[in-house]
């Protein structure tokens, strides 16, 4: 890599020396403070950090952190690599991430949806992979259809190599402006967002809710397609598909994953990753090991013991992230559930009102955190019992010893996590 300006040098280090106070006077792992301070020395760091390195960024409402993760693990087969591991994942984040690694050849970086624009045009990324788009703090990042145009308009005429989901519509819309995609079938859970046309408004037919029109005859959804009513907007050929637990990459080869990290949403994280990271030269049978010794993401899927008490972390911040939590947690375990409503929460509640508790049913089920009547009152109107506690101590001290899952929104997680000394 070049030798950076004096003036970026100085930069980077003063906002090394800050994430490092920040962390030693215990205020955080300084992933923000020091982007921040870099930034304000050299408003360019960023910029003159990407340059000359491999860059690929990583942006959805779900699974960006663990996908990232997954991607760096593999990548390191091939030299260092910088990221932003605990999701710091704006401007100021990926400057402390570059900046903490200022030699690797490589960068990943997970980036908020609503700045991906920004970080495309200032990185000069040559690899980005998107993986889903849903509601998520609509009070701060607006309808996620001008999200999709926003990555549509930044994408277009960008020599930028995309891996996308074509298996998400808004996905597959945001990013067909590219000189370059590879469709992955990852999978789609979550579909309330995407019932209409995001190229004409029309609605689509998913696989299982219709028929669609080609050639002027009608033929039946496949398992997997989706393509628009009134318009030519359909689900492109994938080149890589998630098949339970195997992907299958371009050549017709079967991979199976074996991961540790639990769900389908870690099956389809890592079929973005394995995509992503041939794009870089590395096939799939070099990746897959070091995907499979990845065991916990910034806190997520932890276990963690206080008491005779062994609780599994989950963190799910939107209707569909609760969704692939439920899938996860075990039906046979108590469960703690803890919301909060602040700045990086979204101070907007109305969301619960999408999510379908009444997968709880039958099970002891502990409501804590900031807003915890909100969750109270949509349980309620579920019909799901549960005992409400004024926090998470009090529902600890409540459960009898043994296993019990914890699913928390980002900043209740962030508590808890705090509880037990910011396991990760």
């Amino acid at each position: 890599m070049s030798q950076l300006p004096l003036r970026a040098q100085l930069a980077s280090a003063l906002g090394r020396t800050a994430a490092t106070l920040s962390r030693a006077t215990g205020r955080g792992d300084g992933s923000v403070i020091g982007g921040r301070v870099g930034l304000m020395l050299e408003p360019d760091l960023l910029r003159k950090l990407a340059a000359d390195r491999e860059v690929v960024l990583v942006s959805a409402t779900n699974g960006k952190t663990t996908t990232t993760r997954l991607i760096t693990s593999a990548l390191q087969e091939l030299g260092g690599v910088a990221t932003n591991a605990y999701g710091a994942n704006m401007p100021a984040g990926h400057v402390s991430a570059l900046s903490s690694a200022k030699d690797a050849p490589y960068g990943v970086l997970e980036v908020d949806e609503k700045y991906l624009p920004e970080v495309l045009d200032t990185t000069g990324a040559g690899i980005v992979c998107l993986m889903n788009l849903s509601r998520d703090q609509m009070d701060r990042a607006a309808e996620i259809w001008l999200l999709a145009q926003k990555w549509r308009r930044a994408l277009d005429g960008r020599p930028a190599h995309v891996i996308a989901n074509c298996d998400d519509p808004l996905v597959t819309w945001g990013a067909s402006t590219a000189a370059r995609v590879t469709w992955v079938a990852a999978g789609q859970r979550w579909r309330e967002d995407s019932w209409c046309c995001p190229e004409c408004g029309g609605p689509l037919d998913r696989a299982g809710s219709g028929a669609i029109g080609q050639g002027g005859g009608v033929t039946q959804v496949t398992d997997a397609s989706w393509a628009c009513r009134e318009c030519t907007f359909h689900r492109p050929e994938p080149n890589w598909v998630l098949d339970g637990e195997d992907v299958v990459d371009p050549r017709g080869a079967r991979w199976r994953l074996d991961l540790q990290l639990p769900g389908q949403a870690n099956r389809a994280n890592a079929a973005m990753a394995l995509a992503t990271v041939e794009a870089l030269g590395l096939d799939a049978g070099r990746a897959l090991p070091r995907l499979r010794t990845v065991t916990s993401v910034a806190g997520r899927y932890t276990t963690v013991e206080r008491d005779g008490r062994v609780l599994r972390l989950l963190l799910s911040k939107n209707p569909a992230g609760w969704l692939e939590a439920f899938d996860v947690a075990d039906p046979a375990l108590p469960i703690i559930l803890s919301v909060n409503a602040q700045g990086p929460d979204g101070r907007d509640t109305s969301w619960l009102w999408d999510v379908d508790y009444r997968i709880l049913t039958g099970r002891p089920v502990y409501v804590t955190g900031e807003r915890r009547l909100d969750l109270a009152l949509r349980l309620a109107v579920a019909g799901v019992p549960f005992q409400l506690c004024e926090s998470f101590e009090q529902a600890l001290t409540a459960l009898r010893p043994g296993r019990i899952d914890v699913i928390a929104n980002y900043t209740a997680f962030q508590q808890i996590r705090a509880e037990f000394g910011r396991a990760v």
